[in-house]
């Protein structure tokens, strides 16, 4: 659990629960605990996954910044073979519970399980690196909406691009933390390539385009009060988590990145379910 960060989960779930009943709401498909089991299955094992695959690859940068010497791999509390092995059945099961889902999600998973892996060597080669990480985490909406109907759709593309920036914009935050060593050990961040700064900017306009997003399926599905409620209270929280943080002062980096960023996601998955049972 520790090697995986299993808290961070609270991220990305809350809007695969979004993707499900969105796709309960507004199809003809119904509620099956068997596939809700499923989706759950699907989410825990990629994102252990791709965590684990990212310590294990990271694990000689990890033990030289101070900052992540402690973490399981340098630290020796788990080593380097039982992280991949760790990856491996993971990867396994995902797919494994795909074959139980559905044609498509099983044909489209070895290519989730690349975008969510790919992520760990994006930062030696491009500072796009936290776009790709957005990305795998964005997938969660869209591959829930397919657990259920088997078919793509415009609406849970809109979340998942929503979670996109959103993700992006909060790991460039967090990214603030290493600027400098980043920029040593030419590892490419975007604070390292453009400066805390720049980043920031980059940051805010990432986050007002999850803002958007969120707001976007009001055009084609419909919504009622709770939604509005949600989308403010969001937005709220992007903005508040930018007041906090400045590349001068980056104390509250941890409030910035967890806290606010797990209350944001579920938060908004609360009153978009809400709006659901009550519209």
């Amino acid at each position: 659990m520790s090697l995986v960060l299993f808290a961070h989960s609270i991220f990305a779930l809350p809007f695969a629960i979004i993707g499900f009943f969105l796709a309960v709401s507004t199809t003809s498909f119904s509620f099956e605990w068997k596939l809700f089991l499923l989706m759950l299955v699907c989410m825990v094992t990629a994102r252990n996954a791709a965590m684990a695959f990212n310590r294990f690859l990271d694990r000689d940068v990890d033990a030289l910044n101070p900052r992540t010497a402690i973490r399981d791999i340098p630290s020796g509390r788990v080593s380097p073979y039982e992280a991949l092995i760790f990856t491996i059945i993971n990867c396994i099961v995902f797919i494994g519970a795909t074959y139980f889902i559905n044609p498509l999600c099983l044909i489209l998973s070895p290519v989730a399980l690349f975008v969510v892996l790919f992520y760990s060597y994006m930062k030696r080669i491009s500072p796009l690196c936290h776009l790709v990480l957005g990305l795998g985490l964005g997938l969660a909406p869209v591959g829930a909406y397919l657990v259920v109907t088997g078919e793509f759709n415009i609406v849970p593309i809109f979340y998942g691009l929503a979670v996109l920036t959103w993700v992006s914009g909060f790991d460039i935050i967090y990214a603030l933390q290493d600027e400098e060593f980043d920029r040593e050990h030419h590892l490419n961040s975007i604070p390292a390539n453009f400066g805390g700064v720049n980043a920031l900017r980059i940051s805010k306009g990432l986050h007002v385009l999850s803002f958007l997003f969120v707001l976007l399926p009001a055009l084609y599905i419909h919504v009622g009060v709770f939604y509005y409620l949600g989308v403010l209270l969001y937005g709220g929280l992007l903005i508040y988590q930018h007041r906090i943080v400045s590349p001068t002062d980056l104390s509250k980096v941890d409030r910035a990145f967890m806290t606010t960023n797990g209350i944001a996601s579920v938060i908004f998955a609360c009153f978009f379910l809400l709006d659901v049972l009550f519209s």
